[in-house]
């Protein structure tokens, strides 16, 4: 009995390590195809600030190797945000056979937006908060101060800032989630809006760089997607909410008799 109760874990191991390679090797292929332009990709990350920069001002690397460590560093986690899609297929791939229909029917559409949510959230931070950031740094530079920002820590700030607002652009999907799974309600969530306005400003506190410039411009758009989130969980909550066990069972039943009548 202990050997037939082992063998469905043993086989969703394997099968989890089948998907984990998956996505292992797509990040791979896309480094390899990117490595090659590492520093091409370095020079489009770097050009917000560059483009706020004095004239014939430039970046600096204060250690040895960082001109070719950090280009490779930053190739890296392009190779991972760009096999995003892959890697969310590989997890719907090992969760779908776990779920009913109409949980299915639901959740994928949930997957795909969560990407675009994600990549969405990471083009706001590159072609909106970094111009208006970066501008404002630089112009509050004290009198006698060189601003000569280092290549490395300036990849360790992008990528704080990428995925902060990468993650908080997938507020409504976190929403819709807790809505369906009846954690909460969009009616509860509508009455904690100045508690719910409050945690944004907290979220973006910790989330971005000391500075209330980034934490703003990350905390509005999470207000504005919380709204978003409950706006549209409303159809999952009434159309597509998780079934009682005692649903899910009458659910089987009329599939099952269905299959023998075919």
């Amino acid at each position: 009995m202990a050997v037939n109760d082992t063998q469905p874990l043993i086989s969703h191991l394997i099968e989890l390590r089948k998907r984990l390679m998956y996505s292992l090797v797509s990040v791979l292929v896309v480094f390899l195809g990117l490595v090659y332009f590492s520093n091409d990709i370095y020079q489009l990350v770097s050009a917000p600030l560059l483009d706020k920069l004095p004239q014939g001002s430039n970046m600096s690397a204060t250690d040895v190797a960082s001109t070719f460590l950090t280009p490779i560093k930053l190739t890296i986690m392009v190779s991972v945000f760009a096999s995003v899609p892959v890697i969310l297929y590989q997890v719907w791939a090992f969760i779908a056979p776990a779920l009913y229909k109409h949980e299915r029917r639901l959740m994928l559409p949930l997957l795909v937006s969560s990407t675009v949510l994600f990549y969405l959230g990471m083009a706001f931070a590159y072609f909106v908060v970094f111009p208006l950031a970066f501008g404002f740094f630089v112009n509050t530079t004290p009198e006698g101060v060189n601003f000569i920002p280092d290549i490395s820590k300036y990849l360790s700030f992008v990528m704080t800032l990428f995925m902060a607002f990468g993650a908080a652009f997938e507020v409504p999907i976190a929403i819709i989630l807790l809505c369906w799974s009846g954690v909460t309600t969009p009616e509860a969530l509508k009455k904690k809006r100045p508690y719910i306005l409050v945690g944004a400003f907290v979220v973006g506190m910790v989330l971005t760089p000391p500075d209330v410039f980034s934490q703003t411009l990350l905390a509005i758009p999470m207000y504005l997607l919380f709204e978003i989130g409950v706006m549209v969980s409303r159809f999952y909550v009434g159309n597509g909410r998780r079934k009682t066990p005692e649903e899910e069972a009458e659910e089987a039943e009329e599939e099952a008799e269905t299959e023998q009548q075919k």
